[in-house]
């Protein structure tokens, strides 16, 4: 069997192309992100909502200005606890954070992942123009994009280019057609073959080729489960792969066991798109809470918006759809009845709750 090659992004290399994907809330904490690590691929702390269900955060506040600074005091304490507990448990892994542009908190998230030795930042959920300026200070902390389009990824390389003077270390590149989770296009957009990763891929790394001396890996996020679908991404020109469904039914998994074990018993047909607060689709297993939501009901509309974390909420704005912090924390805490569980359509392929050291050992054939 062919060996895989090794993985390059900034100052940082992996024994094999594979990052685990940030999957919130604490779905991928600091013992997935650890073990990951450990068996030679990169690992991912998702910061979504890390303080929510932390000690540093009191959810019963009643005033509403005290919850949401204790909330957002809490996702930065949070995140340093995280990140201290991955390096204990991985004292020479490769460890980055998932941060999304969408938050509210996004610059102070940053500023302290870099500042608690972090490797790298991935950051999607909007364009992250201003991530070099929040990270000058530590060049050795690699920077990578998350898109779903080459016409993102050039407007990225121009801005940093004309106002930094520099270049992302890497971008990930999502299909919206199979990833889970928040999803970079809208439903009626989703059957169109101009965004699958037969597209994007060959054309964004050929843009990145042609244009930069420097090389830029192209990192492949979406429905890769298994080796073959791997080498299928690797046959594009990727440079890696993005693997998030694939770590939730794993010992390190850092979700409740219920939440592990709706995933593992989980097929293909189960998975639907459901409407988020922040405007975009998600790709989900069905559920009775999100057969209420996609029934044009808003489960939880009588909950309050306790800590206005996102710049747009549809939720926060006109009480439409539903809480997303509450409905991933329910989730993630194993009510998987009133709770969002996001899932890839790669969904179904494990079969029984395992270490990710076996995991990875079968994606990358040792």
């Amino acid at each position: 069997m062919q060996p895989l090659s090794p993985l390059t992004i900034g100052q940082h290399t992996v024994p094999y192309p594979v990052v685990q994907g940030g999957m919130g809330i604490r779905v991928s904490g600091a013992n997935l992100a650890a073990a990951v690590a450990n068996a030679g691929g990169i690992g991912v702390v998702s910061a979504v909502g890390l303080g929510m269900h932390s000690p540093h955060f009191d959810i019963e506040e009643k005033s509403p200005k005290k919850r949401q600074d204790q909330f957002f005091a809490a996702n930065r304490l949070a995140l340093i606890d995280e990140l201290q507990q991955a390096r204990t448990l991985s004292p020479n892994g490769v460890i980055g954070v998932n941060i999304m542009v969408a938050a509210r908190d996004y610059e102070t998230l940053v500023a302290t992942a870099v500042d608690h030795g972090v490797n790298l930042i991935f950051s999607g959920a909007g364009l992250p123009l201003t991530l070099p300026e929040l990270t000058a200070h530590r060049p050795e902390v690699a920077l990578v994009p998350i898109i779903s389009s080459a016409r993102a990824a050039q407007v990225i390389c121009k801005k940093w280019q004309r106002s930094f003077g520099r270049l992302p270390d890497a971008f990930v590149v999502e299909n919206p057609q199979t990833a889970g989770g928040h999803l970079g296009a809208k439903a009626e957009d989703l059957d169109n073959p101009a965004i699958g990763s037969e597209a994007v891929i060959p054309e964004l790394v050929s843009y990145l080729a042609e244009s930069f001396e420097t090389p830029i890996p192209v990192i492949a996020a979406g429905g890769i489960c298994d080796r073959a679908t791997l080498l299928q991404a690797l046959g594009l020109g990727a440079s890696g792969v993005q693997i998030g469904t694939r770590f939730i039914p794993t010992d390190e998994c850092d979700a409740d066991r219920r939440y592990k074990e709706f995933h593992l018993q989980a097929q293909p047909e189960d998975i639907v798109l459901v409407p988020s607060p922040v405007g975009l689709p998600g790709r989900a297993l069905r559920n009775p809470f999100v057969d209420r939501v996609n029934a044009g009901e808003a489960p939880g509309a009588k909950d309050q918006c306790f800590a206005n974390c996102l710049q747009v909420c549809k939720f926060r704005d006109s009480r439409e759809t539903y809480c997303i912090l509450r409905a991933l924390d329910r989730a993630c805490r194993g009510d998987v009845d009133n709770g969002l569980v996001f899932a890839g359509n790669s969904v179904g392929q494990a079969q029984r709750i395992m270490p990710v050291a076996e995991v990875m050992a079968e994606l990358v054939g040792g």
